[in-house]
């Protein structure tokens, strides 16, 4: 099991971060989708927008965590990746922390203008930094567009790894699945 990433792969830290925010980053996109049309009496008024606020702060950690930890880590090879490519890929990685920042603090922004601190499953509190309720709206208008934007960037990256996987038959995804070629793992 290679921990580290190194130029032939991605370490099992980075494969579960990675996968496991690309699952729960969806699935958030999906239950706001969902959430914003509920009714007052529906018995998911409140639950559904406290598990989106939980898991959009426990996301913001990791993110953070994740970030930290690139930084401190080998990149993988792209030598099989066209001049073109590596530019598109170096430009959506390094985007996806920025605009996936700016999504989940528009979030916290939303969910604290009131004053209130937000409640992460009942684990811990985030204080409220401002408390400025007409700041609601415009966050939350900002928080839905930078949703969409990151979908979409999403559905590109999705269909890029697939490309590269069934087109050009590289390894590409199959790094960030599996890590390294067991030959080229470093203990």
């Amino acid at each position: 099991m290679q921990v580290r990433d190194t130029a032939a792969g991605y370490g099992l830290p980075t494969r579960i971060i990675h996968w496991g925010m690309a699952v729960a980053i969806v699935g958030m996109y999906v239950l706001g989708l969902w959430m914003v049309d509920l009714n007052y009496y529906s018995p998911y008024y409140r639950t559904a927008p406290d598990i989106h606020r939980s898991v959009g702060m426990l996301l913001l950690i990791m993110l953070v965590g994740r970030f930290v930890w690139k930084l401190f880590n080998d990149k993988p090879s792209d030598a099989e990746l066209s001049a073109y490519e590596r530019y598109a890929a170096t430009i959506v990685h390094w985007g996806f922390y920025p605009l996936l920042f700016a999504l989940m603090v528009s979030g916290y922004l939303m969910s604290t203008a009131d004053g209130r601190p937000l409640e992460v499953f009942d684990w811990f509190s985030v204080p409220a930094l401002i408390h400025d309720k007409p700041m609601e709206k415009t966050a939350g208008e900002l928080h839905e567009l930078l949703a969409d934007i990151t979908m979409v960037l999403v559905l590109l990256h999705a269909v890029a790894s697939l490309k590269h996987h069934f087109i050009d038959r590289s390894r590409i995804l199959a790094r960030m699945w599996s890590g390294p070629p067991k030959n080229q793992q470093n203990p």
